[in-house]
């Protein structure tokens, strides 16, 4: 038996691995796009099943495709969803702009699992892209991609990360600690100061991601080609909306105008914009982590992040903080993807943004790195890192800084002299200044309480 069988599109017969789904149109791209070895993500994929499943549905509540043939579609397009057929989809993301052939790939595959469920043909483009084009399919499968995967995927685990930094401030909130500016020593701030700045910074950027959310689910789909709708029924994007929001368990909407979503991508570029302020907190999450857990003998020395592995190929006994590092370089990556979906953003040339492709890569990327990295650092690092009490307490003692809580009593200028000499003697704040002030201990004590300075105020 041959290895190959013979297919044929508009532009001519050529041949296809005998067993493949996928017919002619993607074989060409196979051919001619030989760049990366980077298939469409399995999340696009899964996506553009849900595309095509909503669409048959949507197309046979409107009389436009036959019961048996919807059916089919619909069943085939579950066993995409279920994962079944990844391997069927080797589309290289370098392809061309639109997308188009990651579109006809599906429809293909689609189309050759629905024929055998139907017992009939059923055509790539007649049924399975019925009333749809790749201009409207591409656009609304980023859109459906990029919302599943941050509801399902990314969202519970930034609320399991801010729950965690919540849950250390219950375990290790009262212990007070040296501030830092500049990255020398400051006024004293409480352990749960440092995490609720922390959570805040995560809980903030789900918010921001959260909003930006609302326009991504505004959909293309029912635009077809420019954004007039031409082949599609008019009726087709309000029903396509409805079934897909069911299927999927998200809703909906269809955009107040295709040609904007078609056009641009400006809704998935602001997306992408908050999903780098996420990975600018989680970037200082990471490093803030690695200076406290510096050491430990000649570093900060405050913490001590769970052990994980060697952290030395030749230093026996060296740990390295080994999820922050994997963090910031998680930080690093989705800052980079930004970088790319702003310029792939500019591509909107006339009535189609020509690089959907990478955007699709980089978008769907930056969600799922964010997801892990957040996970690894709620489970690894916030959660079971230990406080260094003794050291805490021994740096706290000796911060000149403390001075600064005397100013409002001597003045600025004579607080700064006994700071400069607390430093230069290496000796406790207190006792210089019971030396050089008519203060009594007692007072100083209360004056210069570590923890009654984290509350501020005179």
């Amino acid at each position: 038996m041959s290895q190959f069988r013979t297919e044929s599109d508009s532009m001519g017969e050529l041949q296809v691995p005998a067993n493949a789904l996928y017919q002619a149109q993607t074989q060409r791209a196979i051919n001619n796009f030989k760049i990366s070895g980077l298939a469409m993500p399995k999340q696009f994929i899964t996506a553009l099943a849900y595309i095509k499943q909503a669409a048959a549905q949507s197309n046979a509540t409107l009389g436009h495709l036959s019961q048996g043939k919807a059916k089919a579609i619909e069943q085939a397009c579950q066993e995409v969803i279920d994962g079944k057929h990844f391997s069927e989809f080797p589309v290289d993301v370098f392809q061309t702009g639109s997308g188009t052939s990651s579109n006809m790939n599906a429809n293909e595959v689609i189309a050759t699992l629905a024929s055998q469920f139907a017992g009939e043909t059923v055509h790539p483009n007649d049924d399975v892209n019925m009333g749809q084009s790749s201009n409207d399919v591409i656009p609304t499968a980023i859109a459906v991609s990029s919302a599943i995967n941050i509801i399902y995927e990314l969202f519970p685990k930034l609320d399991k990360l801010s729950q965690s930094l919540q849950n250390k401030q219950a375990e290790v909130g009262h212990i007070v600690k040296t501030g830092r500016t500049h990255l020398m020593d400051a006024m004293p701030v409480s352990f749960a100061q440092t995490l609720a700045a922390w959570q805040l910074q995560v809980d903030h950027a789900m918010a921001g991601i959260r909003q930006a959310l609302e326009r991504v689910c505004e959909l293309a789909q029912g635009g077809t080609a420019v954004g007039t709708g031409i082949n599609a029924d008019p009726a087709f994007a309000g029903e396509f909306c409805q079934h897909l929001s069911e299927n999927v368990g998200i809703r909906f909407s269809p955009s107040k105008n295709f040609f904007y979503n078609i056009g641009s991508q400006d809704a998935i570029v602001a997306l992408s914009g908050q999903l780098k302020v996420l990975a600018v907190a989680q970037m200082k999450i990471a490093n803030d982590l690695r200076w406290m857990n510096s050491g430990p003998l000649a570093g900060l020395g405050e913490i001590e992040l769970e052990a994980l592995q060697p952290g030395s190929s030749i230093m026996p006994g060296k740990v390295n903080p080994v999820i922050p590092e994997a963090a910031a370089m998680v930080s690093a990556q989705v800052i980079g993807n930004d970088a790319t979906i702003t310029v792939a953003g500019q591509a909107g040339n006339f009535e189609l943004n020509v690089m959907l492709p990478v955007i699709a890569l980089n978008i769907l990327q930056s969600i799922e790195l964010l997801a892990n990295s957040s996970e690894a650092l709620a489970d690894k690092a916030i959660a079971s890192f230990k406080v260094n009490q003794s050291n805490v307490d021994k740096a706290l003692a000796k911060n000149p800084i403390l001075v600064t809580a005397l100013n409002p009593v001597i003045g600025y200028s004579k607080a700064a002299k006994i700071a400069k000499l607390a430093y230069q003697e290496g000796r406790p704040i207190i006792d210089v200044a019971a030396e050089h002030t008519d203060i009594s201990r007692e007072e100083l004590s209360e004056l210069l309480n570590p923890a009654k300075l984290t509350q501020g105020g005179l």
